[in-house]
């Protein structure tokens, strides 16, 4: 079973329409709301490949319920600990060729949640193959949170993939995951200064290494992704650009590559699941959906390259 934790889990709401028009009425021509939050919509896509998975994290409310209802409606299995506050809600305005994002900040995380969540987790951890920690943490959870849970899931012989950004990230790197996957900006944020090509981010990406990473998986959007492996560095593109919704392309990397993780796959064949992966999932209408079909398609023709 492949563990993923979402310690901020979301209600998302899309909005699909031709063009956004700001100030001024939008009439929006699809309506999606489901379970969101990174950590979910990784497990989404992992159910949908016929992985065992089970979703943890923190929820409350009506909308906590909500998102329940709606991983049980997918049967997702999950133990997301019930909490006093309000979880948050996402908001995805989607137009044919980009996506803009409202995030709520979430709820406050009181001291006993946060004890119930620990003992949940160690009680999971422990029948897991591989760890997903990703996305934000809610307001009041400390910044290393999620290097408390890598060391957990290192006791028990279980390794971990962080996809976070920020301080959670910087300081999640103390506890030595398997695989962090920031995005371009994300690393440029944490390691403080600017770069696009691929030496300077195959550069930024080893200073994660010697913070504790095993191995960093930077991806670049449109433009593919770069890696920094105890086996080499590797650049590699997708075979062609795809117009549709990117909200969820980093999670189905995530996914493809906590898959490869678990199944001891060479990296090359790691980053050409998790190229192709993430290119599918920008055709599919929500986070956390993919079009197997395309990824199937695309797999063969992935660009890949050891530098």
């Amino acid at each position: 079973m492949i563990l993923t934790v979402t310690l901020n889990v979301a209600l998302d709401v899309t909005y699909g329409l031709p063009k956004i028009e700001w100030r001024e009425t939008n009439r929006v021509t699809t309506v999606s709301c489901r379970a969101g939050g990174k950590g979910v919509n990784v497990a989404r896509v992992l159910h949908s490949m016929g992985v065992d998975v089970m979703v943890c994290g923190l929820a409350g409310g009506v909308t906590g319920d909500a998102i329940r209802a709606d991983l049980a409606a997918a049967g997702i299995p999950n133990r997301l600990v019930r909490i006093d506050g309000e979880s948050r809600r996402t908001l995805v305005l989607a137009e044919p060729d980009h996506a803009t994002l409202f995030n709520e900040p979430g709820p406050r995380i009181w001291g006993e949640d946060w004890g119930v969540f620990l003992t949940t987790f160690a009680e999971l951890i422990v029948d897991c193959q591989a760890l997903v920690l990703s996305g934000s943490l809610p307001p009041s959870v400390p910044d290393d949170a999620y290097a408390v849970l890598l060391r957990m899931a290192a006791d028990a012989s279980v390794p971990g993939l962080l996809d976070a950004e920020g301080m959670p990230l910087r300081a999640g790197l103390s506890g030595r995951p398997a695989i962090a996957k920031p995005n371009a900006r994300e690393l440029e944020a944490v390691v403080g200064r600017a770069g696009t090509t691929v030496p300077e981010l195959l550069h930024a990406a080893g200073e994660l290494r010697t913070w504790g990473a095993e191995s960093v998986v930077v991806t670049r959007g449109a433009d593919g992704l770069v890696a920094s492996t105890p086996d080499g560095n590797w650049a590699g593109v997708a075979p062609e650009r795809i117009s549709g919704n990117p909200t969820g392309a980093g999670d189905a990397v995530a996914a493809a590559l906590v898959l490869g993780l678990v199944e001891g796959q060479p990296w090359p064949a790691r980053l050409a699941d998790a190229l192709a992966l993430g290119t599918a999932a920008v055709r599919a209408d929500s986070a956390g959906d993919v079009d197997l079909d395309a990824y199937q398609t695309l797999r063969p023709a992935v660009r890949l390259e050891k530098l």
